[in-house]
Parts: structure tokens; C-alpha cells; sequence
């Protein structure tokens, strides 16, 4: 790309900054320093141990995050529900600590804001309905508390919904999970659809009133994995309202990086690690295994074809960006940390993308969706409709 095309995206940046889906920072600070911001200063450069600060967060054009509060799916009950509050604490302190950088934004209007006074607006998204434990009220605390997506499931499937990545249980969602969607709908909270099976995304969106997100997928027809969205979904946003917002992990949109990805996951296993881990003992695994393995490197280029076709199936009013950053050890050339995304713009510049689509991308699609969001609740609210008892044991028979 050239400086030109560089210098149109830094500026388009500045007028309509990124709206990032996801990044698992709170995450990274949990395992690499206690959520301690004196260990881990974001004030300061941490490019050798984190893909985020709060100065590359400015060279990239971040206006606006959704934290992940995301916790492992492998944990349950009441230590998945304890653990999601931590993380919430965490980005509250971090907003807290950073005034002058960070704002915490819990609604559209918030967001804009934000953009006006030069802030990042800070959101979150639980990270998989385990955080929940089959609980609605559980789900509302987290509304409460600023939660503002919750991800239906993770990597395992949940009592009430299947996964992507894990075997078919509920053919999509049960009654229960039904009831969840509806109570979203009712309190505000987006329904997040990444790493959900295709049954599930059909199903939530047949029932969900509101407009619906995946925070952090990219296109199957490009990169043929599970937690990427089929044609026939994307089809179904402009119907919606819905955004799918392009994930940057190189499994998930290279052909190439899936069985690479596969053998390194199996390795670090190996190791005694979790393949998601990205503390310094697990990232100099990552490291060794991929200098005897190279892997295959995807880049701009490579997230730029999901976006066209993501573009051609949903429609430019229903796509949007979540990277991901700090919730994956491998990221494509030109977008290794979130100072990357000028090159991201830059890229469909190139390609043809307009200065007004590019700022629907990174911009107004997802401030649109949060307030179209809040304007269902609403509705919903001025029904009389109120908070919903439902229990998994009364509505699916079991827990």
C-alpha cells in the first residue's frame, strides 16, 4: 500500500474512528499480571508482551472497545460467574484509572460522546453463556453492571445452546435458550453470535427482535471453519439489522492455518497448556514450534477478502471489525497489534471501498446496532413485559 492510501486511511480514522467487536486484554492481564495496572501499565509500551496499550490503541484509530470479560468455557457454576465479575471490575478500574484516555460507554449515545470528546469508549461483552449459569438473573446483573453483549456460548456447548466447536446437543437453542435471547432483547443486551454452530445462529435469529452481532467472525465461503458465518446467515442481516463483524485470527480466515493451527494447538497441549494461553512461558512455545514449523502467514490482504464478500452476502450496512487482539498468538502481517488497522483501510482503499462505506465499517454500523438495540428494549419495556423467572429445570426439564 502506499504512504498516499496510508495517510487517507489515518485520516478517515480520525473522523470515524474503529468500533472494535472484541479484544481479550482483561484476559491477558488476569494471566500475565493479577489484573495489576502497576505491573502492566497500559500507559506505557507493552508491544513485547501484549498486542494493546493505550498509545497504539491511538496510532491504530480505536474510537471505541468492547472489552471481552471473557472466562475459559471449561469453568462452570458459580466460578465462571465469579471470575466474569473480576474481569468486569477490571475494565471498570482500567476506565477508571485512564480518564483522560477512556470513557465507559453503556449506551450509542454514550459512544458518540466519546468520538466528541476524544475518548475511547469503553464497552464490554461476556465472552460465552456460561457466565450466566443458566441464570436470567444472573444475565441481567451483568446488563447492570455494563455488559452490553453477551457471546452465547465459547468453544463447549452451554446446557441451553451448541457451539461450534464442540458436538450437537440442542440442534441450536433450547426453550431456555430461547428465553434468553428474548430477555436480551428485553433488557438491551445484544446477542452475540461468534462462536455459536450455524443451528444456533438460525435459530437465535429467528427468535431474537432485535439486531443481533457476531463481535469477532469472518466468512465461511473464504475460510471453510466452523466459527466463521455461512452465506445463508450473512444473507439474513439486512433483515435483522444484524452486524458481522471480520475477526483478524489466522485459523479462521487462511485455509492454510487450519491444520498448521491444529498441530501447534496439540503441542502446547503437550507443553501442559491451554492452546488459548498467551503468558510469556506459553508465547516462547508458540515461538519455538512455529521456528521449527513455519506457519502460513496470513495478512491484510487475507481480511480484506472476507470483508468483500462479508460486503457482497450481508450489504455494507451489516459488517463490521472485531480483531481479537490478546486472545490469540498469531495475528496476520500488518495487523500484529491494534496500531494496525490505518493498513486495514488502507488495503480496501485500494480496492475501491468509499470514505463513506469505510466509515460505516468501522463506525456507524455498530453504534447503530447498539441503539437500535436499546430502542427494541424499550418497546419491549413499554409492553409492560417484565423480567422473565424462566428456569432451565421449568422450561427444558433439566439443569
Amino acid at each position: 500500500m502506499t504512504p498516499e492510501l496510508l495517510d487517507r486511511a489515518r485520516a478517515l480514522l480520525r473522523e470515524t474512528p474503529v468500533v472494535d467487536g472484541h479484544n481479550d486484554l482483561p484476559w491477558a492481564m488476569r494471566a500475565q499480571a493479577g489484573y495489576d495496572l502497576d505491573v502492566l501499565d497500559l500507559g506505557a509500551d507493552q508491544s513485547g508482551r501484549l498486542h494493546t496499550d493505550l498509545a497504539r490503541l491511538r496510532a491504530g484509530g480505536v474510537g471505541a472497545q468492547f472489552w471481552s470479560v471473557y472466562v475459559r468455557s471449561d469453568w462452570a457454576g458459580d466460578r465462571a460467574v465469579s471470575a466474569t465479575l473480576e474481569q468486569i471490575d477490571f475494565v471498570r478500574t482500567l476506565v477508571q484509572r485512564n480518564p483522560a484516555e477512556l470513557r465507559l460507554a453503556l449506551t450509542a449515545d454514550d459512544m458518540e460522546a466519546a468520538r466528541a470528546e476524544g475518548r475511547i469508549a469503553s464497552l464490554m461483552g461476556a465472552e460465552g453463556g456460561h457466565s450466566i449459569d443458566c441464570s436470567l438473573g444472573a444475565l441481567r446483573m451483568l446488563h447492570e453492571l455494563g455488559v452490553r453483549y453477551l457471546t452465547l456460548t465459547h468453544n463447549d456447548n452451554v446446557p441451553w445452546a451448541d457451539s461450534a466447536t464442540d458436538e450437537p446437543v440442542a440442534g441450536g437453542l433450547t426453550a431456555f435458550g430461547e428465553e434468553v435471547v428474548r430477555e436480551m432483547n428485553r433488557i438491551g443486551m445484544l446477542v452475540d453470535l461468534s462462536h455459536v454452530s450455524a443451528d444456533t445462529m438460525r435459530a437465535a435469529l429467528r427468535v431474537s427482535a432485535a439486531p443481533v452481532i457476531f463481535s469477532h467472525s469472518s466468512a465461511r465461503a473464504v475460510c471453510d471453519h466452523p466459527r466463521n458465518v455461512p452465506d445463508d446467515v450473512l444473507a439474513q442481516l439486512p433483515g435483522n439489522g444484524g452486524v458481522a463483524m471480520a475477526t483478524f485470527v489466522p485459523k479462521f480466515i487462511l485455509p492454510a492455518a487450519i491444520e498448521w493451527t491444529a498441530a501447534a494447538d496439540a503441542n502446547m497441549r503437550a507443553h501442559g497448556l491451554h492452546p488459548l494461553e498467551t503468558t510469556p512461558e506459553a508465547m516462547a512455545v508458540q515461538g519455538a514450534y512455529e521456528r521449527a514449523h513455519p506457519r502460513p502467514s496470513a495478512t491484510v490482504a487475507t481480511v480484506a477478502d472476507h470483508l468483500d464478500h462479508m460486503r457482497e452476502v450481508a450489504g455494507i450496512d451489516h459488517i463490521g471489525i472485531g480483531g481479537d487482539f490478546d486472545g490469540t498468538a498469531f495475528l496476520p502481517e500488518g495487523l500484529q497489534d491494534v496500531a494496525g488497522y490505518p493498513n486495514l483501510i488502507a488495503e480496501l482503499l485500494g480496492r475501491g471501498w468509499s470514505e463513506a462505506d469505510l466509515g460505516k465499517l468501522t463506525w456507524h454500523n455498530a453504534v447503530r446496532v447498539l441503539r437500535d438495540a436499546e430502542d427494541v428494549a424499550t418497546d419491549l419495556q413499554l409492553t409492560f413485559r417484565g423480567p422473565s423467572w424462566a428456569t432451565i429445570e421449568q422450561l427444558d426439564g433439566r439443569g
